[in-house]
């Protein structure tokens, strides 16, 4: 039964592309038509990875590659996960576990959604506190894991990350000996970049004992522990004044129940004239489930949401939403760079885990690349204020200040040559 429904399910789904299948019993099927695309040739290796590949798609493709339940004889793991994100957008054709998922969606978010401090906490450590060398095996150098901001196509990895804390740093109004609470701040790098460019005072929250400890390293090395402090705390937590708030790459873990906490807390933290921007992964199509394999190997309780999901929640909160930018392809083309130099790195990523985990890894950074550039995965700015006079009511500012910041890295690139 596996096999036959298999061979129905991708007769239905591959009309771009070619990709051939060879079950355990060495038969061959093909599926699609020849492009310009890369061929993909894939081969079960045990006699119920059809079954299962064909009732849960959006689980069992990622499971069984890990497992080396099927082997791909052809192409890689990248154009496997292309070839079906193509062909999904192409006959705007949906998993049967999706389709199932819409009618229990409001109970499976209430259930995958329940953020909790200590759940959030346990999540973040499943990702987060991963081996140091890990990262920097396929980050950037300043570890920037959130998506990049690329003034061309052929701009390095280095410079987009450097341009997109350029680009946040603009729509802050920044000026010197102000307090900027970051949420989320990762390994530091946001942060330290405002305290040295601006001369703020930034405090950093973090839920990761490892982002924690190496960010307050960062500071002390940089000579800036007195401009740029982290902390291990959950942002419900904390009680602090702050003029500007800032938050990247973190809102995709704050869980769809605690939206309305999320904004009141910004609210509550901001005087009247205070300024915050959200930078987060979010959803073209509308509002959806968080796919099943991501959910349970990479991200627990993450979720990228629709605006028409946050939205309600800032106007609840009593903030207005001053600016809001979408970020299309931009993620696509960081993960695409991240994925070359994982690949670069594959041997010692490897020793540091396993084969498993290389692999596990790899789908997830083509899924997500696929996502980002075939079906509904795009990054939001939403600049927030309390009151609408906070911000000046033209954007001519946020070029006029990158511009600067610009021209000071050229200047400074130049007087160093």
């Amino acid at each position: 039964m596996g096999p036959a429904l298999l061979h129905a399910f991708l007769t239905r789904l591959i009309r771009q592309g070619r990709l051939t299948v060879t079950d355990h019993r060495g038969r061959v099927r093909e599926y699609g038509a020849p492009d310009d695309s890369v061929p993909v040739a894939i081969r079960l290796t045990d006699s119920r990875v059809a079954l299962a590949l064909a009732l849960r798609p959006d689980l069992a493709f990622g499971e069984a590659y890990m497992d080396g339940r099927f082997v791909i004889e052809r192409g890689t793991a990248r154009d496997l996960i292309r070839l079906l994100m193509r062909n999904l957008q192409v006959t705007g054709g949906s998993l049967p576990a999706d389709r199932l998922a819409r009618y229990f969606r409001p109970l499976m978010l209430k259930l995958h959604q329940a953020n909790s401090a200590r759940r959030s906490r346990r999540n973040v450590a499943h990702h987060y506190d991963l081996s140091d060398e890990l990262y920097d095996l396929f980050l950037d150098p300043d570890r920037q894991y959130s998506c990049a901001y690329f003034r061309t196509l052929s701009t390095p990895l280095e410079v987009a990350q450097l341009d997109k804390k350029r680009h946040i740093a603009s729509k802050l109004l920044l000026k010197r000996g102000q307090r900027v609470l970051d949420i989320g701040s990762g390994w530091g790098g946001l942060a330290l970049f405002l305290a040295e460019h601006y001369g703020v005072e930034v405090t950093g929250l973090t839920l990761s004992t490892e982002q924690h400890a190496y960010a307050t390293e960062r500071a002390r090395r940089a000579g800036l522990s007195g401009r740029a402090q982290f902390k291990l705390q959950d942002y419900r937590e904390e009680t602090g004044q702050y003029d500007r708030i800032v938050s990247v790459g973190m809102f995709e873990h704050v869980g769809v129940t605690q939206y309305d906490t999320f904004f009141q807390t910004v609210h509550r933290l901001l005087p009247s004239d205070g300024v915050a921007l959200l930078h987060s992964i979010g959803r073209a199509d509308g509002p959806g489930l968080t796919n099943s394999w991501l959910r349970k190997y990479i991200f627990p309780g993450g979720y990228s949401p629709a605006l028409s999901e946050v939205l309600p929640s800032v106007e609840r909160a009593g903030l207005w939403a001053t600016d809001v930018e979408i970020l299309r392809m931009h993620y696509a083309w960081t993960l695409r760079e991240w994925q070359v130099r994982f690949a670069n790195n594959r041997d010692q990523i490897a020793k540091l885990y396993d084969e498993r985990f290389c692999r596990m890894w790899e789908f997830y950074l083509a899924a997500s690349e696929a996502n980002f550039e075939y079906w509904s995965g795009m990054v939001f700015q939403i600049q927030l204020a309390r009151e609408q006079h906070a911000v000046p009511f033209t954007r001519d500012y946020m070029v006029a200040e990158e511009t600067r910041l610009l021209e000071q890295a050229s200047g400074s690139s130049a007087r160093s040559a």
